[in-house]
């Protein structure tokens, strides 16, 4: 895990406030405090290490607060994990999420109204460029890396994959997907299971090379979306500010910094979405192994 000691020159006050939220563990006290009046929380995957993550996210949730009127704050937590658990306990009130598309999970009425507008994004199962592992049925008995149990493309995906090839590995969740790349750079894990869009930006940050094992078909990004008891007059602006971010000159220069941190393209922005374009995730949970569903 990346260490949590950030700098607040680099990420500004706002970090602090991330880093504070993440400090917690859900369950390990009494539910989180409701926010302040006019205050909602914004919990976006940890995708990377939450260094990382508040350098892309803080400065965007800065701007759709002013834009939009609302104040958003950051609450993210240690791992994937953590943070999918603060939302399922209704402590968040907006996500950046791909794990609320099981059946169970869209009972609680998230509603979809954006997606990152990116490249498709495939599930993959990965090894280091110079690796001996040069086929799946190589993994046999060997130690995989995720991000964590409730990674949907990087975790469930791969692990379903080597499921049906009755491929048995170790599996190892490092908490983000960065983790578990420096597991794999490091030697401790023979492969790691990742989405395209992350190995690719791990790859060209850390000028590292990868051989992609595995590939799934071609999947969305990740979805915006607001809880259900959201009034509709403040989903509708943080909404429109998400997604008229890039047609502002200014939005669409703190998109293409937030992105370069990340290995993303200056193109990533946010587009509408329904929620219409996520088949393949509800598909995933219809067949998926019990234990991944």
């Amino acid at each position: 895990m990346a260490d949590l000691r950030i700098s607040r020159r680099r990420l500004g006050l706002a970090t602090g406030l991330a880093l504070l939220a993440a400090g917690t563990h859900p369950g390990a006290s009494a539910q989180t405090p409701a926010p302040e009046s006019g205050t909602y929380r914004f919990s976006p995957v940890n995708q990377y290490g939450i260094n990382l993550t508040a350098a892309y996210w803080n400065p965007i949730i800065a701007y759709v607060s002013e834009k939009s009127g609302i104040k958003l704050q950051l609450k993210i937590g240690r791992t994937s994990a953590d943070t999918t658990a603060y939302v399922l306990a209704q402590e968040v009130e907006f996500v950046f999420s791909n794990h609320l598309f099981s059946p169970e999970r869209e009972k609680l009425g998230w509603k979809v109204f954006g997606r990152r507008l990116t490249p498709p994004l495939h599930a993959q199962i990965v090894v280091l460029q110079d690796s001996p592992v040069t086929d799946l049925a190589q993994l046999q008995g060997k130690d995989i890396a995720f991000p964590g149990p409730e990674a949907l493309v990087a975790y469930k995906f791969p692990a379903a994959q080597l499921a049906n090839r009755k491929i048995e590995a170790k599996l190892v969740f490092g908490g983000n997907m960065d983790a578990a790349f420096a597991q794999l750079v490091s030697g401790k894990v023979a492969a790691v299971g990742t989405n395209s869009q992350l190995a690719e930006g791990y790859a060209r940050r850390e000028g590292k090379k990868l051989r992609v094992l595995w590939s799934s078909q071609p999947l969305y990004d990740l979805a915006l979306m607001s809880a259900a008891n959201v009034p509709d007059k403040v989903q509708k602006a943080v909404a429109q500010a998400f997604l008229g971010m890039h047609q502002d000159p200014r939005g669409r220069e703190i998109l293409q910094k937030a992105s370069e941190q990340v290995g993303l393209t200056a193109e990533a922005y946010f587009t509408p979405s329904d929620g219409s374009e996520y088949g393949a995730y509800r598909d995933f949970y219809r067949t998926a192994p019990p234990t991944l569903r």
